[in-house]
């Protein structure tokens, strides 16, 4: 991968993250990759270059570019950009316009002496006014950053307008993306709630009948391969919605997860945002007691609803996702039920002592039934020797 390779060249941005490490791997035979990554020390797909990169130091980013321009010359087929802050612990806005906003604009300032076909940006479906059920959210549908993560991809998105310059740009407003293991917080928690019948899986400060779209992690790396692939065919600066079709609702999910955890639907009852704020305030503030997924500020959220319309990427990309939400979330769970110990280390939850006690049974009746079995085979012989 050197100066003078007939393939093209792909740099990734947060290269070692769910998203970016699962592009590399899918474009790696196809294109030269470079990966962009805070710490280099991290292992890499076969056919990807780590480069260490602090998107935060205007320093490191000519750095890194540096290292392009002399191991790749300076055409470069697409930057995926992906890095970005976010955190559900941090809600000042400090960190993502430093990291976000203005890490973009070092990006962008640094691609000025390259020559750059396409610009890809994983922006969110989270920048818009959220609409009622039944309406679905377009390109040209009302913003609305109402907090920091959103409000951040909105400043990001006129950083790119202002400053791509020649660069023909693509916008991508995802969906929540989940995996075949999960990987997703929003679903892992709740799985994890009604799994262990926690009293929080019951009550919802909110409408159960809105929800947010996702997407399968393998769709979303289809459709950033695919938008790569009809580059010059796009316009100069597309946006798009990205995410599957049909959104399901908040109580459409617990009743799929409680079925195929427990065999039967679940019930639930919505209490006032006030209560859930004060319950949620002191599981956070509480010594010893593990911090809840839904914090104090998510409240107010509770009620939005995102639906997207995603013709125009349908029209300009030939793009459809091969995967529902409504079945894949079945398979999960028959994967943390196959070995939950396993799926909840994947997804960063802790095991309750309940789980645990249930856990150290298993391999006990395991035994039990393998002690069983030549005590079944002798005595089938003897009935077989007797006829």
């Amino acid at each position: 991968m050197v100066r003078g390779s007939k393939k093209g060249l792909v740099v990734i941005t947060g290269s070692a993250g769910r998203i970016g490490s699962a592009v590399a791997k899918r474009l790696g035979e196809k294109y030269n990759i470079v990966g962009f990554e805070l710490m280099r020390a991290i292992y890499a797909s076969k056919n990807e270059e780590l480069v260490p990169l602090d998107i935060a130091s205007e320093e490191s980013v000519n750095q890194a570019f540096k290292h392009i321009e002399s191991f790749y010359g300076r055409k470069i087929t697409a930057v995926v950009h992906l890095a970005a802050f976010y955190s559900f612990e941090d809600t000042r806005y400090k960190n993502y316009k430093e990291i976000t906003v203005e890490g973009t604009r070092r990006i962008l300032k640094a691609l000025k002496r390259f020559d750059v076909e396409q610009f890809i940006f994983s922006s969110t479906m989270l920048v818009h006014k959220w609409a009622k059920p039944g309406k679905k959210i377009k390109e040209n549908s009302p913003l609305e950053g109402n907090w920091a993560y959103p409000r951040s991809k909105i400043e990001t998105e006129r950083v790119i307008h202002e400053h791509r310059g020649k660069t023909p740009s693509v916008v991508m407003r995802i969906s929540g993306v989940y995996d075949n293991d999960c990987h997703s917080i929003p679903i892992s928690n709740q799985i994890q709630r009604i799994h262990e019948n926690h009293l929080t899986s019951h009550i919802f400060p909110g409408d159960r009948s809105r929800g947010a779209s996702f997407m399968h992690m393998d769709d979303l790396v289809d459709l950033i391969e695919k938008t790569i692939a009809k580059r010059k065919s796009l316009p100069k600066s597309t946006t798009l919605e990205v995410g599957e079709p049909k959104t399901f609702s908040t109580q459409f999910l617990q009743n799929e997860i409680s079925m195929a955890i427990h065999g039967k639907e679940s019930w639930m009852v919505r209490i006032p945002k006030w209560l859930a704020k004060v319950g949620s305030w002191f599981q956070c503030h509480t010594p010893f007691m593990a911090k809840p997924f839904i914090r104090p500020w998510m409240i107010r959220l509770c009620d939005e609803h995102y639906e997207l319309d995603i013709s125009k990427a349908r029209r300009l990309l030939g793009w459809e996702p091969k995967h529902s939400l409504d079945k894949e979330v079945k398979k999960m769970c028959r994967k943390m039920l196959k070995d939950p110990k396993k799926w909840y280390e994947k997804n960063g939850l802790k095991l309750s002592h309940k789980i645990k006690r249930e856990l150290k049974k298993r391999p006990v009746r395991k035994v039990a039934r393998e002690k069983l079995k030549p005590v079944k085979k002798v005595a089938r012989e003897k009935l077989r020797r007797a006829a």
